[in-house]
């Protein structure tokens, strides 16, 4: 089949129309090297005065312990080419990119398995047959190349960046940048041990495609209800919920039911719903939802709730 390379990869697949829910990246992700931070700490972090006082320190201490000058210089220096050797050695290898790609999947997948969604919105997807993956694996090679045949199911590509970060500690500072096909990206980033710094990205990917965005479409029993939002954000507090309540007229929309608010509750925010955690929300007629005091009724009137503000987004 007709082979696609990568510079060619957006601008075919921004021709394509896009309609799916969920966003499928392609599988490899292409890190490039940044500037060695811990490197650039040492050379900058002090002056050259600092410096050479730092060394004539150093040399001291070796002559009160019985070194000659010259014996204290040459030991000063193989130390310091020793330092220079390790950290070659540390940073020859080529393979860092895979570490890091492979551990953002682990940890992504782990997620997901940790609160079971309905929908995974955020998938990366094999373009090619799984004895093409096996061929390439045993070779050691990546993927590089897409089928123009499959290009049609990918939302966008993810790239990112990593850098040796600064205090030497053997933390890594990375960078993920993720492209989609309607023009907009997003970037995330984290600095830790190699193993573990692509943990907290992944909570923020996660975070970013699986939250309920808006506007969107739920199906509740027989009918659709649209989350339009509010006017200013997806979700927003207003002084009292009559305030509310004409916010959502002026977009044409309405705020929810006690039965809409509390079914898209228990979907949850990573399955279309907006959770009620322990807020105050806006209903009709002045009313408010208060879910902590459901004794008689979670209904309440504002004086009920001390006049506090109230939490609410629209729908229609």
């Amino acid at each position: 089949m007709k082979k696609i390379s990568i510079g060619l990869l957006f601008g075919f697949l921004s021709c394509m129309a896009w309609s799916q829910s969920s966003t499928y990246l392609w599988p490899t992700i292409l890190f490039v090297k940044g500037q060695d931070l811990c490197q650039f700490e040492e050379s900058y972090g002090t002056t050259r005065i600092e410096q050479v006082n730092e060394m004539t320190g150093q040399l001291k201490d070796l002559m009160r312990f019985g070194a000659t000058t010259s014996e204290g210089v040459d030991a000063l220096l193989n130390l310091d080419a020793m330092t220079d050797r390790h950290r070659a050695q540390a940073t020859a290898g080529s393979r860092m990119d895979v570490t890091l790609e492979a551990s953002l999947k682990a940890y992504l997948d782990r997620m997901y398995l940790g609160f079971n969604p309905s929908d995974i919105k955020l998938k990366f997807f094999n373009p090619g047959p799984l004895g093409e993956l096996i061929k390439n694996l045993r070779e050691h090679q990546r993927q590089d190349k897409l089928d123009v045949q499959q290009l049609s199911v990918l939302s966008g590509i993810a790239w990112g960046t990593y850098a040796y970060g600064p205090g030497c500690k053997g933390d890594v500072l990375v960078t993920i940048h993720i492209e989609l096909v309607n023009g907009t990206g997003v970037s995330f980033q984290g600095q830790g041990k190699p193993e573990t710094v692509m943990s907290a990205i992944a909570a923020d990917m996660v975070r970013y495609f699986q939250r309920t965005s808006f506007p969107s479409v739920v199906m509740m029993g027989d009918k659709s209800l649209i989350l339009v939002g509010t006017a200013g954000s997806p979700v927003n507090t207003a002084p009292n919920p009559a305030i509310a309540e004409r916010s959502c007229a002026l977009i044409k929309a309405r705020l929810p039911t006690l039965d809409e608010y509390e079914f898209l509750s228990v979907k949850g925010d990573w399955n279309n719903g907006i959770s009620l955690d322990h807020k105050l929300w806006a209903l009709s007629g002045n009313r408010v939802l208060n879910p902590d005091t459901r004794n008689p009724t979670p209904v309440r009137t504002p004086a009920d709730t001390n006049h506090e503000s109230v939490s609410f987004y629209c729908v229609r």
